[in-house]
């Protein structure tokens, strides 16, 4: 498998199941969203993967965010990319390996996990159903170059934010929901008086939101 992650296995055993995919934030690694899947739907699958670039101290990346002279920080789109499809290619392994119904796949990312989120679900959409993308935002230079061309009216977005993050202005969240809408996808958005974390109510929210 491309790359290392946690399984929980569902409780209830279809013939296929559903997948839930874990996609952790910078600096974090697969153990982190993974603490809550005891809490996720029984008939998931929940797959936790860790990103690809080492960052030491069991820290993780999935792409080099850096600064230059002038303290601007900017993100290494080209790993960006590569990341995005290290993750689509995951997703055909999974679908490979375990039981897992491949017209039935959501994306749960954190932070920059959220932000890998979207360029694969908007890359993708006939890999991805749903994407659950929490403290990030759209950047769509990681976005395959014709991804516009694609059938996004299947996709469903649950997008939720921390209205006073210090690392990932709400601003940022909430300049991509019209973007979103406008390539007829359906996203629910939501924000939380929280910093650059999951509030409770958000984990709530967005089970509840899987469940309907």
């Amino acid at each position: 498998m491309t790359l290392h992650h946690l399984v929980r296995e569902p409780k209830l055993k279809l013939d296929k199941n559903p997948l839930l995919l874990l996609l952790h934030g910078y600096g974090s690694n697969e153990e982190d969203l993974f603490s809550f899947a005891t809490e996720l739907p029984e008939e998931y699958y929940v797959i936790s993967a860790r990103a690809p670039y080492d960052m030491t101290y069991g820290s993780y990346a999935w792409y080099a965010i850096n600064f230059d002279a002038d303290e601007n920080k900017f993100s290494d789109i080209g790993q960006a990319q590569q990341s995005r499809d290290l993750i689509a290619n995951f997703i055909d392994e999974l679908v490979a390996t375990y039981a897992i119904d491949s017209n039935n796949v959501t994306l749960i990312g954190f932070s920059q996990g959220s932000i890998l989120g979207y360029a694969v679900a908007l890359s993708y959409p006939q890999k991805v159903q749903r994407l659950v993308a929490m403290s990030g935002y759209l950047n769509t230079e990681i976005a395959v170059d014709d991804f516009a061309a694609n059938d996004l009216t299947m996709l469903k977005i649950f997008a939720s934010h921390g209205t006073v993050d210090q690392v990932i202005p709400v601003d940022w969240a909430r300049k991509s929901i019209p973007v979103l809408k406008e390539l007829g996808i359906s996203v629910v958005y939501k924000e939380y008086p929280v910093g650059h974390g999951v509030a409770p109510q958000n984990f709530f929210d967005f089970k509840n939101w899987l469940q309907s």
